[in-house]
């Protein structure tokens, strides 16, 4: 490996796309491996003795007994490893689990991280990634001159059985192998700190000089990273600072509402952005096209076994599920994984629409819980994303921040939706925005514009402009300030709406 890396990083990751192609091309057949091959993995577990693992041979025969899980009904199981116990979920002792507090609760999540799923799936999927880029742009100088890509992750802690709870971002980078190591920005040290008020000045003091090529994070953390380095080391474009900078990864959240903040930091024809799907639970996808944004491959050889399940059947008792073999275009699917850390037929939170079955490629649709249907209306946070970004475009808006609750039955018999918004750039004409909003809402959701036709069930909706820094200010007080974590958009309840308004 020290031999690739001093020759070139670019000509590794250059030959193994043909192993890209590979499992590109044969992901069905990955798919159906895979499964048995966790099958057998699984028999050494006290789930899968539970759960006749031994025994099952087929795909309906695994369907038939394991039950689909939620996090609630898997915990028990991960309470008993994170106190040490192995052969539980997985064989062996799990020494590092993923904390993921979610975006419509307060209860904290522990995803296990495995070895296997570290390194053959996280690390996997990020040679992936840097394949897939210099296929795409072959003659990029990402990595010459010690090119560096200014990571953004969280921190984690060692509980009393030696095993880290943390963000997967600060697992992964506190596991790099040396040569991956040397490619990344901030130290070790900085990259880790828990504190974001100290950690992100002290991350601008050790990347401002150096050969930062791409960024790769949470969008709405790099924003507030921006905008203290503005304070420091004023710029007019973030090329000032970083002059060979052309790639953002990000993930998380949808790009859209951020989409015209990074133009305007980086208004340069050759900066390139590339999407992943990379949850707390593993490496889901990466975007494969560059001129299909928001649009990305599947990841079928990673570790992880999908099935999918449809909306129109998803929270019924007998939901009905499909596998990769049997998904549709167009048709918005709750995502069901079975990984190589020990999640088994686990119920991830996310919806997806395929866009593409040659190859299988997805878009993010939103979240099973992260929706507002009080009235029938089912607005998805794909909706929400892709209205805001079009009303900004049209009216030079800029958004910062956004969430959306419902407002509930008047004396009239009417509801609504009602939304706090945090502006970088306001509009001209607020109402004007607002009444584009609603429209564009209607055009994207066919049940949201019945709902809104005539007034009969949802008035239009009312929006409140907050100052700057109220959804950073608001996220700390609830301590979920850091990269893994994510400003809830939509949610069927008012709490959110609320707290931040209740704060002014």
């Amino acid at each position: 490996m020290k031999a690739i890396v001093e020759t070139s990083m670019k000509k590794y990751f250059q030959l193994r796309i043909y192993q890209v192609e590979l499992w590109k091309t044969s992901a069905l057949m990955s798919q159906e491996i895979l499964l048995y091959d966790l099958i057998h993995l699984g028999e050494q577990t006290e789930f899968g003795r539970t759960h006749n693992f031994k025994n099952i041979e087929t795909y309906e025969e695994f369907k038939r007994d394991v039950p689909i899980m939620t996090y609630e009904e898997i915990a028990p199981y991960i309470t008993r490893m994170l106190d040490g116990e192995s052969d539980v979920l997985w064989p062996g002792k799990v020494t590092s689990f993923s904390k993921s507090s979610g975006t419509t609760n307060d209860i904290s999540k522990y995803i296990p991280v495995s070895h296997d799923s570290l390194y053959g799936n996280n690390y996997k999927a990020g040679r992936d990634l840097y394949s897939l880029f210099f296929k795409n742009y072959p003659d990029s100088d990402l990595f010459e001159n010690n090119g560096s890509v200014f990571s953004l992750g969280g921190s984690f802690e060692t509980n009393e059985h030696s095993i880290k709870i943390g963000d997967v971002s600060a697992i992964i980078m506190s596991e790099l192998p040396q040569w991956a190591e040397r490619y990344r920005e901030p130290s070790i040290k900085t990259a880790l700190m828990s504190h974001w008020k100290d950690k992100i000045p002290a991350m601008i003091t050790e990347t401002v000089g150096k050969n930062i090529t791409h960024l790769s994070g949470v969008p709405t953390w790099f924003v507030a990273l921006f905008e203290e380095l503005q304070k420091t080391h004023p710029y007019t474009t973030l090329r000032d600072v970083w002059p060979n900078l052309e790639l953002f990864v990000h993930g998380a959240v949808s790009f859209e509402p951020y989409r015209t903040i990074f133009q305007k930091l980086l208004p340069f024809d050759d900066m390139k952005y590339l999407e992943v799907y990379n949850a707390s639970e593993g490496f889901l996808a990466i975007q494969d096209d560059p001129s299909k944004p928001g649009e990305m491959l599947l990841l079928t050889d990673h570790g992880i076994f999908y099935e999918f399940i449809l909306m129109n059947s998803y929270g019924t008792k007998e939901p009905l599920t499909v596998t990769l073999s049997d998904v549709e275009v167009g048709v918005d699917y709750a995502v069901i994984i079975t990984t190589n850390a020990g999640l088994w037929r686990y119920d991830i939170g996310d919806t997806v629409c395929f866009t593409s079955t040659e190859p299988y490629r997805i878009k993010i649709s939103g979240r099973t819980k992260h929706f507002i249907n009080v009235f029938g209306e089912e607005l998805m946070v794909g909706n929400a994303d892709e209205a805001m970004s079009h009303v900004c475009k049209q009216t030079g808006a800029i958004v910062e921040h956004y969430t959306a609750g419902p407002i509930f039955l008047d004396e009239h018999g009417r509801g609504g939706h009602e939304w706090v918004v945090e502006f970088k750039q306001e509009p001209r004409d607020i109402q004007s925005f607002i009444t584009k909003l609603d429209q564009k809402l209607q055009s994207l959701n066919s049940d949201y514009a019945a709902k809104r036709q005539d007034d009969i069930a949802l008035q239009e909706l009312i929006l409140h402009a907050v100052p700057q820094g109220t959804f950073i200010q608001w996220m700390e007080s609830r301590g979920k300030l850091g990269a893994q974590h994510k400003v809830p958009k939509l949610s069927n309840k008012r709490e959110y709406i609320e707290e931040l308004l209740g704060n002014l």
